[in-house]
């Protein structure tokens, strides 16, 4: 970490943006705050979007939304972002007397230097919420946050970023046209808020390497645009007829949400999906045991069961979907260091691949990884952190089937624990309840 600082120093001499807290005054309104996320909040925002995201708005872009996590059955991957989102804007829940928002540092800190910057001396409202990843190739031009009529309500705009410039990615500096600072080096843990009109017009850099990742908030004084009243409206169609044991296993959304290609304004299918492509990057696949099943379209292939393939193995254990195996996959790297001690004692079974088998696999990547070359080129180089994970093990990844799913259902219980006060209040917020 030493050596990401001191490159950080070099670049802040370059780029013209000094090491604490950088303020500009109410021509250009914008305050950067270090350090705002913890190292731990970052990874667990990153695992989730990596095995959630789906294809962006943008080329090279990636994104997840809190509606399309509850879309495809990940709903309680909302409870991560609960505190940082109260953290960060949402001290407009103490306007309401019923209930109180859980209070930190953090909150207390944010709220009077928003105050003390941007004069909120009215209600916010969180407008819209996305985790955004901008992988090789992918950057945008000089334009403010509310450069369109759809966009008219934003108001301003909260960049989090959770990797690190120089580590996991290069290129995807955030500029600004005027004012101090001039330029933004991403990294993990830090938090930009600017206003979202021409005060602030901005760009990012091209992304030469690896894939730069932030969680990207709006906020709106527009109480018809908040985002919490959809959200809850969503969470209640999708689980009030939920049985706890379902709630929790992925279910895919549309193929083309998934399809990426060079071409993203054309209908040219000749690319990946990124759901194998992210899985392939990590080097694994899946088989599918069905006969025929590489003559189905991609979204039939996507709601099968798989099993994970490395190498000439295949790993004896069937995941509902691709989906599913690409969660835990990530869990795995997420928290590969904790699991090395529930490793010992996991009992694994694991096939050879015969030549029939090989065959059938090869035809599956031909359907949905067929661009090989453009799967490294978007999602690969940068080498990967090492966090006691990357050393391949079959028993790590069992290991991690069983936390995945501690993991899920512990977050699960909590959103419909939740549920009942979010309906109540049309407001998502930290439900302290007794065990």
């Amino acid at each position: 970490m030493d050596e990401i600082q001191k490159q950080k120093r070099e670049t802040e001499k370059k780029v013209g943006l000094g090491m604490c807290e950088v303020c500009c005054g109410s021509q250009h309104p914008r305050v950067m705050v270090p350090n705002f996320l913890s190292p731990e909040e970052c990874k667990e925002l990153e695992f989730i979007h990596k095995s959630s995201s789906t294809v962006g708005y943008r080329p090279n872009v990636f994104s997840t939304t809190l509606s399309h996590l509850i879309a495809t059955n990940s709903s309680h991957f909302l409870i991560p972002f609960i505190p940082i989102r109260g953290t960060l804007f949402l001290y407009h829940l103490s306007l309401h007397r019923n209930f109180q928002p859980q209070s930190n540092f953090f909150a207390e800190r944010l709220k009077d230097k928003l105050e003390e910057f941007f004069n909120c001396q009215y209600e916010l409202f969180v407008e819209f919420t996305a985790l955004i990843s901008w992988s090789r190739g992918a950057s945008i031009g000089w334009h403010s946050d509310d450069n369109r009529p759809y966009l008219k309500q934003r108001h301003f705009a909260v960049v989090c970023y959770l990797n690190n410039y120089g580590k996991d990615f290069n290129g995807g500096l955030f500029r600004f046209q005027d004012g101090l600072p001039m330029s933004i080096m991403p990294m993990a843990g830090d938090v930009l808020m600017y206003t979202a009109d021409q005060r602030n017009i901005h760009s990012v850099d091209e992304i030469t390497d690896g894939e730069r990742l932030t969680l990207t908030l709006w906020f709106t004084r527009d109480g018809s645009h908040d985002e919490d009243v959809k959200l809850v409206s969503l969470l209640s169609q999708h689980l009030l007829h939920k049985d706890m044991a379902a709630s929790y296993l992925p279910l895919p959304a549309s193929c083309d949400m998934y399809c990426f290609s060079q071409d993203q304004a054309s209908n040219d299918q000749f690319g990946f999906n990124i759901c194998w492509a992210r899985l392939h990057i990590l080097g694994y696949g899946i088989s599918i045991s069905e006969d025929g099943a590489c003559d189905s379209d991609v979204s039939e292939l996507l709601v099968k069961p798989v099993q994970l393939v490395r190498g000439d193995e295949l790993l004896d254990h069937e995941f509902v979907n691709i989906l599913h195996a690409l969660q835990v996959i990530h869990f795995y790297f997420w928290q590969g260091s904790a699991l090395k001690t529930k490793a010992l004692n996991v009992h694994t079974n694991v096939l050879k691949l015969s030549d029939k088998d090989k065959e059938k696999i090869n035809c599956l990547k031909s359907v949905l990884l067929n661009d090989e070359d453009l799967v490294l080129k978007v999602f690969g180089s940068m080498p990967l952190e090492e966090n006691g994970a990357i050393c391949f093990d079959w028993t790590g990844i069992v290991a991690a089937i069983a936390a995945w799913e501690d993991y899920v259902t512990k977050l699960s219980k909590q959103i419909h624990l939740g549920l009942p006060y979010w309906r109540m209040h049309e407001s998502i917020y930290t439900v302290q309840l007794d065990e």
